[in-house]
């Protein structure tokens, strides 16, 4: 057993450290749910193919940085107290907490790299199922107008994906239309600027961009506040479970 000394410096640091981890746990907590909530309203683009492990990830990060707020601060409480108790049942927390919190950020991880990886997937759903007659092709549809008019772009790599691929669009509307109406720049009315031009694709008429980039970097925003973050919440919590270990062990 350590001095008496020893063990209040043991003590100042471990309540210390539960002091920072309280604070870790709210901000994961807080990070997870802006990416719950979808502020870019972007999960349709993962939901409809299935490959929404990110906020699967994010709802799971919701609990564990809650639960680390929780028994950080009944950690406080065990190591003033002193008892082994006490401090056991916040190790035995603190640990199946952690296990959670792993899995949150592997989730993530992995599935950014599947889901946006590359333009692939994003590309092969939006031909698929943009203006088909479903409820998934009512999403993806809606999510890609509304996407496409924001951030000024057209298609996932550039306009020609409407061109080059078949797509459901091409089925239902043949050559009436090119790409998307949504693809042709507007007015401040809101109303297609030249129709006429943006059929036969003058690009002063329509938006050339792909929209790829900026669907990848959403994603990669909501992977770095779930993934990243949890990862370097992780470390700490490991920093810290090793203190209280330590101190649990010298606790008569």
């Amino acid at each position: 057993m350590a001095s008496g000394g020893g063990m209040t410096w043991l003590m100042i640091i471990l309540i210390i450290c539960n002091a920072f981890a309280s604070a870790a746990g709210l901000a994961l907590f807080a990070l997870a749910i802006w990416v719950a909530v979808d502020g870019y309203r972007l999960y349709p683009i993962s939901g409809v193919s299935g490959k929404d492990d990110i906020f699967a990830g994010a709802w799971i990060a919701i609990f564990t940085g809650f639960a680390y707020f929780c028994t950080t601060i009944f950690g406080i409480y065990a190591a003033l107290k002193k008892r082994r108790s006490l401090m056991l049942a916040y190790l035995i927390i603190m640990f199946i907490i952690f296990i959670f919190e792993c899995a949150s950020c592997i989730t993530a991880a992995t599935n950014r790299d599947y889901l946006v990886g590359n333009s692939n997937l994003v590309k092969k759903q939006m031909l698929r199922y943009y203006a088909e007659n479903s409820d998934k092709g009512a999403q993806i549809t809606n999510t890609w107008n509304r996407v496409m008019q924001d951030v000024q772009c057209c298609g996932a790599d550039s306009a020609l994906d409407w061109i080059e691929y078949n797509s459901t669009f091409r089925q239902t509307y043949g050559t009436t239309y090119l790409w998307p109406l949504n693809c042709c720049k507007r007015l401040s009315s809101f109303e297609v600027a030249d129709p006429e031009g943006c059929k036969i694709g003058q690009s002063s008429t329509m938006f050339t961009t792909g929209c790829f980039n900026y669907i990848e970097s959403v994603f990669s925003r909501y992977t770095w506040a779930v993934s990243w973050y949890g990862f370097s919440v992780q470390m700490f919590m490991f920093f810290l479970l090793l203190i209280a270990m330590v101190y649990y062990t010298q606790l008569g």
